[in-house]
């Protein structure tokens, strides 16, 4: 079995609406290293686009599913509940970033998890009307893509988005939008297309994903905060890529001093298993109706025992720790890129513990350093609103001398990238 063999299956029986970044198929990973159907070991910049914070086939995961597997596999929590779904619900609980009592219901994908946290927050305060920001992602499906702040590729094709959504302008120092511009957007918002009182929520990421890593500023966060307290606005974190120690916290939203009243949550709570979850307030929790949220597969015993093992390895391995220094790691030798000078222009270099990015020129650039880094061993990949960033998102659990490795690598590609 090849790649390109795979590669002509796959474009006979996938539909190309589902794009992969690589031309290569997955034979076997651990940690921070997989390889492919021919044997050819890549060092993993991506984790599965931040679903890997505790890496491959972590041990603990293993044994965790393994143990779940020989007792039973699927119920329907709806049906049958299990002592798994609580006990997890019950840590996260204890974690969240919330004064009072919090409760937490699980599904499978982000995208769940985003739309389901509008829903609560319609059902807790009878309102309609959700603001998201410029640059943000928040899930494919028809209504996460209506909250999604970028038209292509996820909503251009598919016709009029739901209604009630409205956007305002992320800030971002580089692109000269500050935060006073972004709040003076929101009101203008509140001035001509919906009233503050008809807004059921605000919806963030604390650091944009797929918008590029853009970091929120901390007053505009806690100006955010302000504003949704006055209006009586439940304001939503969307931690779906920022959440399980990536940013050397539990949690993004906790670098701001700032309590949401909902998170949604994803990616890495499953360690590579389909878990997501909406966190909250219990009283905003408890105003939807028996039957009003769940789903079949939604907090599957398999994906809660791999959520347990999660949390015990972010504590055992003290990965929030971890984070923050492979992000220093990874700043000093992107900013010694940054002063040479035979690679492309590296500008904009910023993170949140391990979440890393840079910018380059263009999209043509990023792709070609793409293409580069693959052809040496290194899988990277590109995001923001226009193409032209490169996102770190390299498991926690990665040695020093793998990611010391892939680093030399991501230079060596770059100098390339250069001709």
């Amino acid at each position: 079995m090849t790649n390109a063999d795979l590669l002509k299956r796959r474009e006979a029986a996938v539909p190309r609406g589902v794009a992969t970044a690589t031309p290569v198929f997955a034979g076997k990973a651990a940690n921070a290293e997989l390889w492919d159907v021919e044997g050819r070991r890549f060092i993993d910049f991506v984790g599965g686009i931040a679903v890997l914070n505790v890496g491959h086939r972590h041990p603990k995961i293993v044994a965790a599913v393994a143990d779940q597997l020989d007792l039973y596999s699927h119920t329907a929590f709806q049906v049958v509940a299990y002592e798994p779904y609580v006990a997890l619900a019950e840590r996260l609980n204890a974690l969240a970033p919330m004064s009072g009592a919090a409760k937490t219901i699980f599904f499978s994908t982000g995208a769940e998890a985003t739309e389901n946290a509008v829903k609560i927050a319609r059902a807790a305060t009878r309102r309609s009307g959700v603001i998201a920001f410029r640059g943000g992602f928040h899930g494919r499906t028809l209504f996460a893509s209506a909250l999604t702040g970028k038209v292509a590729p996820y909503k251009q094709q598919f016709g009029v988005m739901p209604p009630g959504v409205f956007h305002a302008p992320f800030p971002d120092a580089e692109a000269g939008i500050s935060s006073e511009a972004s709040l003076a957007a929101l009101d203008d918002l509140f001035a001509a297309d919906i009233a503050p009182h008809d807004v059921a929520a605000i919806i963030i990421e604390p650091v944009q994903g797929e918008g590029g890593f853009r970091i929120a500023p901390v007053d505009f966060v806690r100006q955010l905060r302000a504003i949704c307290d006055r209006h009586g606005i439940l304001l939503i974190a969307d931690e779906v890529q920022t959440g399980f120690a990536r940013t050397a916290r539990m949690f993004a939203i906790e670098h701001y001093g700032v309590e949401p009243d909902l998170m949604a949550v994803a990616k890495s709570m499953g360690g590579g298993f389909p878990l997501s979850g909406v966190i909250g307030r219990a009283a905003i929790m408890d105003s939807v109706e028996p039957g009003g949220l769940g789903g079949t597969y939604a907090g599957s015993p398999i994906a809660c025992a791999a959520g347990h093992a999660v949390l015990d390895v972010i504590a055992e391995e003290r990965l929030l720790d971890r984070a923050e220094a492979i992000g220093a790691i990874a700043q000093r030798h992107l900013e010694q890129l940054a002063a040479r000078n035979d690679t492309p222009p590296i500008t904009g270099i910023r993170r949140l513990g391990a979440m890393i990015a840079f910018d380059l020129p263009d999209a043509a650039t990023t792709k070609a350093l793409c293409g580069a880094a693959l052809s040496r061993g290194l899988i990277l990949l590109s995001c923001g609103v226009e193409g032209r960033t490169i996102r770190i998102l390299v498991p926690l659990t990665v040695s020093d001398a793998v990611l010391d490795e892939g680093l030399a690598i991501l230079g060596e590609a770059l100098a390339e990238t250069r001709g």
